[in-house]
């Protein structure tokens, strides 16, 4: 019972994290509307893939890392931001190129397995989910819990982010999303890197006054 319980505290804390607009909200929308379908949803199974390696961190100890060695947070910190704000950078560089939809005339979408690397890189950058991650999990393990206690609990982590980031992808990636987005390709485009960029930047920033 104490092991169920706190399985469903976990999974509530997480599902409140995981739909907050952030980074990897803006990268798997964008790949479903400017990509496919496909592409979306490997980026989904990579965010997913990306909260299991926090999870497996967070069940050996990550927070109490963290806390022993402060540098590590802060190295982090800058790493993520600078590759956030990298992000930021390209999205923006392309606003101004055409993009061929899959299935019109004859271009190819981006190989799946990118998305689905760009959606792993882009999830394991980010030292706050770590930060995340590492608190609820101290917030609701048991002392002691059971090997089939934790394979239920990464298990879960997998099936809040990638069903979360696959539920995007798909709402994201029919036609007429679709087509707003190829109307309006230069400004959301914009408006994605530039909001990617103030993320990196607010990231390295924070790690300064810290």
């Amino acid at each position: 019972m104490q092991e169920l319980s706190a399985l469903a505290g976990v999974l509530a804390a997480l599902t409140v994290g995981v739909i907050s607009p952030g980074p990897s909200f803006v990268m798997v929308a964008r790949t479903a509307v400017s990509s496919s379908r496909a592409n979306g949803l490997a980026a989904a199974l990579g965010m997913g893939a990306g909260g299991v390696v926090f999870a497996l961190a967070a069940l050996l100890g990550l927070q109490a890392v963290l806390l022993a060695v402060p540098s590590l947070y802060l190295v982090l910190k800058i790493a993520g931001g600078i590759y956030l704000a990298y992000l930021g950078v390209r999205i923006w560089a392309s606003a101004r190129q055409p993009l061929v939809v899959p299935g019109e005339a004859t271009g190819n979408s981006a190989p799946w397995s990118k998305s689905l690397a760009l959606g792993f890189v882009t999830q394991v950058s980010n030292p706050k989910t770590a930060i995340v991650y590492a608190s609820v999990f101290a917030a609701f393990l048991p002392a002691a819990p059971s090997w089939g206690f934790d394979i239920a609990l990464v298990a879960v982590v997998f099936a809040i982010e990638a069903g979360w980031y696959a539920t995007v992808a798909l709402a994201l990636s029919s036609e007429r999303p679709r087509r707003a987005y190829l109307r309006f390709k230069a400004a959301i485009d914009r408006i994605a890197g530039g909001v990617m960029m103030l993320l990196g930047l607010k990231l390295v920033l924070s790690s300064h006054r810290a």
